[in-house]
C-alpha cells in the first residue's frame, strides 16, 4: 500500500515526493546500521562452535567456486540477449549525456590489488563504524577461529555473543516497523524525479533486462536448485516474498541481507553455512548486476554507432567477470561498476553511461532482486552439498507449517554448537522443556493427591 501511495504521489505532485527522498534513504542507512554486527555475531557463533576449521574452509571453498561458475552464466545469458535485442540502436549522445557518463567514471575504477587490500579493515573496530562488509566478513572469521582453538574456554564468549545476536536481531525488528514509511519515501521520490520520460525513450532495454533476470532465475537458478537440493524454488520465493518487497521499495538489496541470514537459518540451513554463503555472496554473487554491466555495454556500443565485435565482447565478458566482483564494494554499484569497467577495457564507450542514467534506478531493482533470489538459492545449494541443512525442516517451513517469528526475527533453533541451549529453542531443546514441564506436572498432581488425602483425613 505504501509503494502504492508513493507512485501515485511521485506522478501527482512530483516537487513535494522529491523533497521526501531522506525518508527512504534514513530507512535504508538505518539498515545497513544493522548489518555489520548481524555479519559479526552470525559467523562467529556458526565457525566458533564448529569443530573442525575444515568445515569452515569447504564451505567457503564451495561457496565461491558456484559464485564464480554462476556469475559467468549470467555474464553470458546478458551477452546473448543484448545481442538479440540490439537495445541502442536509434539513440543518439547528447552533450549533457557525455557529461554524466565522464562524472560516473571519476573513482569508479578499483585494481585487483586495491579491492583485496581494501578487505583488510584500518582497525578490529573500524570495520564496523565504516560498514563494509567483507571487511567485517574477515575480523569475524578471524574471531570465529579463534574461539574455535579456546575450546571450553571460549564457550562463555559464544554465548555472550549469541545474547549480543539476540538483541541485535530485536533492534532490527524495531526498525522493521518503518518500513512502510520508508518505502513510500523511496519510491515517491524516484517517480517525481524520473517521470516517464525516460522509461518511454529507453523502455526496450530496462523490459529486455528485467525478462532476462526474471528467465535467469526461473529458468538457470530454478533447475540447479530443484536438480540438487529438490526444493521448489517459486515455495522458497514465497517464503522471501516480504524481503522483495522490500528490495523493490528501496532498490538495495542490502536493506534485505539481515533478514535472509534469519529465514535461511530458520528454514533449516545450519549457522557456518548460512553466516559465511549469505555474506560472501553478497559481496561476489551478484547476478543480476552480470546480467546489467555486459547488457549495458552492448546498448551502449550500439547507441554511440560502434557496436562490439564477437572477439570485443569476449573480451569485455572476461573482464567483467573481474570487475562484478568490486561491485558490492563501490558506491552506486552497478552504474559506477560500469563506468570504471568500460573506463578501463573501453574508454572511448564511457561517455555513452550518461544514456543509462535515467532509467538505472528501475533497473537497479531488478539487479538488486537477481542479486538476492541468487543469494537465497546459493545457501540452500551449498548447505545442500556440505550437508548442513534439514530437509524436513526445509519442507515443513516452505509449506507454511512452521512459521517465521516477525517479533525477533531470529530463528527458532536450527544450530550447532555450543550456543544453541543459550540463542535457540530447536526440537531438542523442545523435546526436553516438554520433559521438565511433564515432570513438573506429575509433580504438582502428587502434591494435590497429598493434600487432598490429608484433607479427607482431618474431615
Amino acid at each position: 500500500m505504501a509503494v502504492l501511495l508513493g507512485i501515485t504521489l511521485g506522478f501527482a505532485a512530483p516537487d513535494f515526493a522529491v523533497e521526501l527522498k531522506p525518508v527512504g534513504t534514513g530507512f535504508v542507512n538505518l539498515i545497513k546500521m544493522m548489518i555489520s554486527p548481524i555479519i559479526f555475531c552470525t559467523i562467529v557463533l556458526g565457525v566458533g562452535s564448529v569443530r573442525k576449521a575444515a568445515k569452515v574452509g569447504a564451505v567457503g571453498g564451495l561457496a565461491l567456486g558456484y559464485f564464480l561458475l554462476m556469475s559467468t552464466v549470467a555474464l553470458a545469458i546478458g551477452l546473448l540477449v543484448g545481442n538479440i535485442l540490439e537495445p541502442g540502436s536509434g539513440l543518439h549522445l547528447t552533450t549533457e549525456a557525455a557529461k554524466v557518463g565522464q562524472g560516473q567514471a571519476e573513482g569508479a575504477s578499483e585494481s585487483t590489488e586495491e579491492f583485496l587490500l581494501g578487505i583488510i579493515p584500518t582497525s578490529m573496530l573500524s570495520a564496523f563504524t565504516e560498514g563494509e562488509v567483507l571487511q567485517t566478513l574477515l575480523i569475524a572469521l578471524l574471531v570465529g577461529f579463534a574461539l574455535q582453538a579456546m575450546g571450553k574456554a571460549g564457550e562463555p564468549v559464544l554465548r555472550g555473543i549469541g545474547h549480543v545476536q539476540r538483541l541485535v536481531f530485536r533492534v532490527l525488528a524495531m526498525i522493521m516497523w518503518a518500513a512502510p514509511v520508508g518505502a513510500f519515501g523511496a519510491i515517491a521520490a524516484v517517480v517525481g524525479e524520473t517521470g516517464t520520460d525516460a522509461l518511454r525513450s529507453l523502455a526496450v532495454i530496462m523490459v529486455g533486462f528485467y525478462v532476462t533476470c526474471l528467465i535467469f532465475v526461473i529458468v538457470v537458478l530454478g533447475t540447479i536448485l530443484r536438480l540438487v537440493a529438490g526444493v521448489n524454488l517459486f515455495l522458497l520465493l514465497k517464503y522471501l516474498a516480504r524481503e522483495f518487497l522490500l528490495i523493490l521499495s528501496t532498490s538495495s538489496s542490502e536493506s534485505a541481507l539481515p533478514r535472509l541470514i534469519a529465514k535461511m537459518e530458520h528454514a533449516g540451513v545450519s549457522k557456518p553455512v548460512v553466516g559465511i554463503t549469505v555474506p560472501t555472496g553478497y559481496s561476489f554473487n551478484l547476478d543480476g548486476t552480470a546480467i546489467y554491466l555486459t547488457m549495458a555495454s552492448l546498448f551502449i556500443a550500439e547507441a554511440m554507432g560502434d557496436p562490439l565485435s564477437v572477439g570485443q565482447q569476449i573480451s569485455l565478458l572476461l573482464f567483467m567477470i573481474v570487475a562484478s566482483k568490486g561491485a558490492a564494494g563501490v558506491t552506486g554499484a552497478g552504474l559506477a561498476t560500469l563506468a570504471g569497467g568500460l573506463q578501463s577495457h573501453r574508454p572511448e564507450l564511457v561517455d555513452g553511461v550518461g544514456l543509462i542514467v535515467g532509467i538505472d534506478r528501475f533497473m537497479s531493482e531488478a539487479r538488486a532482486l537477481t542479486n538476492f533470489a541468487g543469494n537465497a538459492v546459493a545457501t540452500v545449494l551449498v548447505g545442500t552439498w556440505t550437508k548442513e541443512i534439514d530437509r524436513d525442516r526445509m519442507r515443513e517451513v516452505l509449506h507454511g507449517r512452521l512459521p517465521f517469528d516477525e517479533r525477533t526475527l531470529l530463528n527458532d533453533g536450527h544450530g550447532h554448537g555450543p550456543d544453541d541451549d543459550e540463542i535457540a529453542d530447536g526440537p531438542a531443546e523442545r523435546v526436553a522443556l516438554a520433559k521438565q514441564a511433564a515432570a513438573g506436572s506429575a509433580a504438582a498432581g502428587s502434591a494435590a493427591a497429598d493434600a487432598d488425602g490429608k484433607e479427607a483425613a482431618k474431615v
